[in-house]
């Protein structure tokens, strides 16, 4: 079970999803029963913004002065029992531009997928780290993409 906090400090997001926090808990429950990635309880933010401020997190947390698409920042607790595994952040300019390629909403699950991984732990630092999480996006994009 996985409680999804969604806050929506741009209102752009729902012109695009009309009901933020229903999709993300819908697409969440179908992950989390097809995917056994972790047993935990599990509480989680996602902060849908915009470029700028996420060009303000890029520089205030990884003092890089650019928007990006997705931030995670995960609570490092030993474990993770507490539940509260932390936050994610998706801007919706770069997710928007990207639709235009393919569609709003796959974009979309690729950075909140993306980011959710971030916070279980995945990295891609390196090529072997990269190839794993990849892999497990793709699967996990490929599931909630064909069931819903």
């Amino acid at each position: 079970m996985i409680k999804v906090n969604v806050i929506l400090d741009k209102i752009i997001w729902k012109k695009k999803i009309k009901r933020p926090d229903y999709y993300l808990k819908k697409k969440f429950n179908k992950l989390l029963n097809k995917f056994k990635i972790t047993s935990n309880v599990q509480e989680i933010s996602i902060f849908l913004t915009n470029s700028e401020k996420m060009r303000q997190l890029n520089l205030r947390f990884r003092k890089k002065n650019k928007p990006t698409d997705v931030l995670s920042f995960p609570i490092n607790i030993v474990k993770k029992k507490i539940g509260y595994l932390g936050d994610i952040a998706i801007s919706y300019e770069i997710v928007n531009k990207r639709s235009k390629k393919s569609n709003f909403n796959y974009e979309f699950d690729k950075m909140w997928v993306h980011g959710y991984l971030h916070l279980l732990g995945y990295d891609h630092k390196k090529i072997r780290e990269f190839e794993k999480m990849h892999k497990l996006e793709k699967k996990i994009l490929n599931y909630i993409e064909s069931t819903i």
